[in-house]
């Protein structure tokens, strides 16, 4: 894979960045170099044969050192981000073969989880001084919970119980929000850290199942993000959080502009004039090697506690050193906006 992938690129090898992704120890790099930017088939026997690496790599088995006899982990599914609900999604965005039944156990757990009765007590949150049109809801763990049931082949029918949840919670304005505040304390505009999961949930339904029930209100949550330019405020054109023009990985369920311009690649959406601005900050982030940094995480990799620990440590922060796994979604995107 190392040489055909790398020797694909432009006819040469020459080209740093691809040669070193190639190489990467993690077939998860080398899967989504050879298929998001390279653009080799899928279905080839070189492709097939490094995404089954993936199952028994160093990554999927840190993800998954925790489960116990039974298949599960013994933790709630939201425990951040080692719990299974965030063990699958990190499966589910770097290719892990789909159909593993021995998942399953796991997608119980997501199951039981966002069918209880205390989840559904919560989510969503409506109350007198809220408009009926406009619940209070963290659309991320369903959306999340939806992606990655669908990208690991592990969707039935109570993932499209919540695709139905998750659209009739729907906004006027095409997207969601958490915020349990009042108004006017609170905004009364969608979220895009509670919008971009569910656009990304909503399209990939909509492509694996047809639906244009999915599609439309994919269409409509694009919006959110679009008519912003990303991350500008359609009032003054300034930028609406700093956090959003940082690169991060994971995001989980935090927006910036590398996951709205994932998710935009993902939607076809990519070449829309109206990315063009966020397509020139990514740009301009790329370091000399052509890779591109980590500037900022949600994550830490000490077992000295429990909140915010990540089993993987997905190479850290640095401002001049590339992360192999933001590179990779920053060349997915370049190329498919044709600007490789």
């Amino acid at each position: 894979m190392a040489c055909t992938a790398a020797s694909s690129y432009g006819g040469s090898m020459h080209d740093p960045i691809i040669d070193r992704l190639a190489k990467s120890r993690h077939p998860a790099v080398q899967y989504r170099l050879g298929t998001d930017v390279l653009g080799e088939d899928a279905n080839s026997q070189m492709v097939i044969k490094v995404r089954s690496k993936i199952r028994s790599s160093e990554l999927a088995r840190r993800l998954l050192s925790e489960r116990g006899r039974d298949g599960r982990i013994p933790y709630h599914p939201y425990g951040k981000w080692y719990g299974p609900h965030w063990v699958l999604t990190q499966l589910a965005d770097w290719g892990y073969p789909p159909g593993d039944r021995s998942l399953l156990p796991l997608r119980d757990q997501e199951y039981e989880w966002l069918f209880s009765d205390s989840h559904l007590k919560t989510s969503p949150f409506t109350g007198p001084s809220f408009s009926p049109d406009r619940p209070r809801i963290h659309a991320s763990m369903e959306a999340n919970g939806i992606f990655s049931l669908l990208r690991l082949g592990l969707n039935d029918e109570k993932t499209d119980q919540l695709v139905d949840r998750l659209i009739k919670m729907q906004w006027p304005d095409g997207g969601w929000n958490c915020d349990r505040r009042p108004p006017p304390a609170n905004p009364v505009i969608s979220s895009f850290h509670e919008t971009i999961t569910p656009l990304r949930a909503l399209v990939l339904h909509a492509q694996v199942t047809k639906s244009s029930r999915s599609r439309e209100a994919a269409k409509g949550a694009a919006e959110i993000f679009l008519k912003r330019r990303l991350y500008r405020r359609q009032s003054d054109g300034g930028i609406m959080e700093r956090a959003f023009t940082k690169l991060h990985y994971p995001p989980y369920w935090h927006y910036d502009i590398l996951m709205g311009l994932k998710v935009m690649t993902e939607a076809g959406l990519v070449k829309d004039r109206r990315c063009e601005d966020a397509l020139e900050l990514l740009e301009s982030k790329r370091l000399k090697d052509g890779g591109f940094p980590a500037e900022a995480k949600y994550y830490h990799a000490s077992m000295k506690s429990r909140a915010g620990l990540s089993l993987v440590d997905w190479g850290g922060v640095s401002s001049n050193r590339s992360n192999e796994f933001v590179t990779v979604d920053a060349l997915q995107i370049l190329n498919a906006a044709g600007r490789l």
